[in-house]
Order: C-alpha cells, then structure tokens, then sequence
C-alpha cells in the first residue's frame, strides 16, 4: 500500500483543530473550528474520492479519538467517508491508549516505524493519515509518506500547531495536481522527489 497523508493548513501553516472549537485546545489554541467556513463542494467531491480508495488507515491518537467519537454514529451506506471509516482497518499510534473500541482497531505502541513500513509493504491501494500532526511529522521524516494532500485556506491564526515545523528534514517536493475551490481554498497534491538542489543567482552563467 502506499501512504497517503490528507491534512487542511491555514495560510501560516497552522492544522491544529480545523473541525470544531473543542477539538483540541492544547496550548491554549483559541480558533478550532476554524475551516467551517471554508467548507464547499469542492472539498466533499475530493473527500469521498479519495476515502474510495483507502484499504486501511493509519492514526495518531489525537485524531483516532475525534474520529472515533463521530464516525461510528453515521450509519447512512451512502456516506462513503463513514463506510470506509467503520468497516475497514484502523491502526493506531499511540503511547497512552491501552485499549481502542471501534470496529477493526489495532494499536500501535512500539517499533512504529517499523510495524508503518511492514504495513506499508502489504498489497493493497492507499493506508491513508488524516490529520495526525505528530505521526505525520514523524512519516514525512523518514520517507513513509508517497502523498500529500494539503487543502490550504484564506486565513491566518498566528499561532497553533502546524506540519512543518522548524527542524522537519529537509525534502523537495514535486506538484501532482494544483487547484482552487470556491471558498478560496487551494488544494496541492505533492510527491517527494528526494533532497532539494541548490544553487547560486550570482553565478548564474558564469559556469
């Protein structure tokens, strides 16, 4: 399976709390809830899409226990998002969860990177990270992740957490697929394409 990471930004970079204002206030984080407005068709188009092609989905715990609290209440076959959520596997990173209760849930405490890469290794479409700051970071490190997917919003918060955060490793990107939406939004669809090149403008010509 390759690894796709899923994730909504602010223009700063900021992923904390998207959904809802109770969904994660660490740190004294003031504006959860902050892509609401934003939300259109787009957004749902590209979601049920790509939530088609997931065989199995990798979590932190923070966004398992979000999900966990939701999905399982949506009970409409139609929902493509719910149905895939409920009915497939679910594997979950985490040092402090010592039991998880929905359907087809295994943790992960131990050798993550380890057990990530066997997981990466079975057949099988896309083992899909939403959310997830800090396993996201940790996958994007050490070259676990195959895709990006990043909706980046019209807004900027000035605080909270973001996904690339000082002292990320160095990685260059390729661009797939670029686009706006509606509300504004900018969805990009990026590869790594290994270390970044570098160069010298005052140079340039002179070789």
């Amino acid at each position: 399976m390759r690894i796709t990471l899923t994730t909504f930004l602010t223009l700063d970079g900021v992923m904390q709390a998207p959904g809802k204002p109770t969904e994660d206030t660490s740190g004294g984080f003031r504006h959860g809830g902050w892509q609401f407005h934003y939300a259109d068709e787009e957004l749902m188009t590209y979601t049920t899409k790509w939530f088609a092609e997931a065989d199995a989905f990798l979590l932190g715990r923070r966004t398992y226990e979000i999900f966990a609290d939701y999905w399982p209440t949506v009970t409409d076959p139609g929902n493509v998002v719910a149905s895939r959520l409920n009915a497939l596997p679910k594997y979950v990173v985490s040092a402090t969860l010592d039991r998880a209760e929905w359907h087809d849930t295994t943790l992960i405490s131990s050798d993550v990177l380890g057990k990530v890469a066997e997981l990466k290794a079975r057949p099988g479409r896309e083992l899909q990270v939403h959310g997830s700051g800090v396993l996201a970071r940790s996958l994007l490190d050490h070259g676990l992740v195959d895709e990006l997917r990043l909706w980046t919003y019209p807004v900027v918060l000035g605080e909270g957490k973001r996904l690339f955060e000082p002292g990320r490793v160095a990685t260059a990107m390729s661009l797939v697929e670029s686009r706006p939406t509606g509300s504004g939004c900018v969805l990009s669809v990026y590869r790594p394409a290994g270390e970044p090149s570098h160069g010298d403008f005052t140079r340039q010509g002179q070789d």
